[in-house]
């Protein structure tokens, strides 16, 4: 399959600047070392390109990405940012913050939500529901996270810490810029599906899924039934790539993802 050219979104341009600042090249772990799609990351006979599509949301994503992560074939931070327009990507750094990580938490227009569990969080600071929706007009901004509770006017900006759980602990507790915003605790109730990296836990979801929680809360019914079945569709590619197997483009997964392609394109 040809791939389709889309213009680099915020996790591409981040991962060219990783590369850029490599000593070496990386070699990603596992399959064979054919040429990879600068679109999807898959190999060539296996690219996703074509069944991307893009759903306008009210919401936002910042994802603040570990180290690798940008990386590796399997981030799924990477197909977020395929689906949700508004997704903006940094590089974490405990010792470095990116100036336009701070402008964005600071524009007006959105309302930062932490995404993190709550079990590891003040209660004060933790919610698992949208803040209520009040008028622009009696909107006052809060400068700590007890203001930030009480409601809002903005669109909704999900913090997402795009990192192993190891990873993830140490940026949540070494960035003092997040504290100002409330923690949203999500209470998934299935069990992760994601099949291209081991966990300890089932209740650990990957990035992409998480943010499908996110969209649903936040009522994007299309673009969370879209991230979840463009998933689906990823990691079929990705294990059929990693197998040398024929992809079948007509099953199941791939139904259900062109299905929504289509009521995203008529709107």
């Amino acid at each position: 399959m040809s791939s389709v050219i889309h213009s680099p979104h915020a996790v591409s341009r981040l991962r060219t600047a990783r590369l850029a600042r490599s000593t070496r090249p990386f070699l990603a772990r596992g399959g064979p070392h054919g040429e990879r799609c600068g679109g999807c990351r898959l190999i060539l006979s296996h690219c996703l390109c074509h069944l991307r599509s893009v759903v306008p949301t009210h919401v936002g994503f910042c994802l603040l990405m570990a180290e690798h992560e940008t990386l590796k074939p399997s981030n799924t931070g990477w197909l977020i940012a395929d689906v949700v327009p508004d997704t903006m990507a940094f590089g974490w750094a405990r010792t470095e913050t990116d100036p336009a990580l701070l402008a964005l938490l600071a524009d007006p227009q959105w309302q930062p939500y932490v995404v993190f569990p709550g079990e590891f969080v003040a209660p004060e600071r933790v919610i698992t529901q949208l803040l209520p929706a009040i008028p622009a007009a009696v909107s006052s901004a809060g400068s700590d996270a007890g203001a930030a509770l009480s409601g809002t006017a903005k669109r909704p900006l999900f913090i997402l810490l795009d990192a192993t759980w190891p990873e993830a602990r140490k940026i949540f507790k070494k960035s003092p810029y997040l504290l100002p915003f409330p923690v949203l605790s999500l209470e998934p109730e299935q069990v992760s599906r994601y099949q291209l990296r081991r966990s300890r836990r089932d209740d650990h979801l990957c990035t992409s899924e998480v943010a499908a929680l996110c969209l649903a809360l936040a009522g994007e019914t299309l673009a969370a039934q879209t991230l979840e079945a463009y998933l689906d569709v990823f990691t079929g590619h990705y294990l059929c790539a990693k197998q040398q197997w024929k992809i079948d483009h007509e099953d199941a997964a791939h139904q259900r993802l062109r299905a929504l392609m289509a009521q995203a394109a008529a709107l």
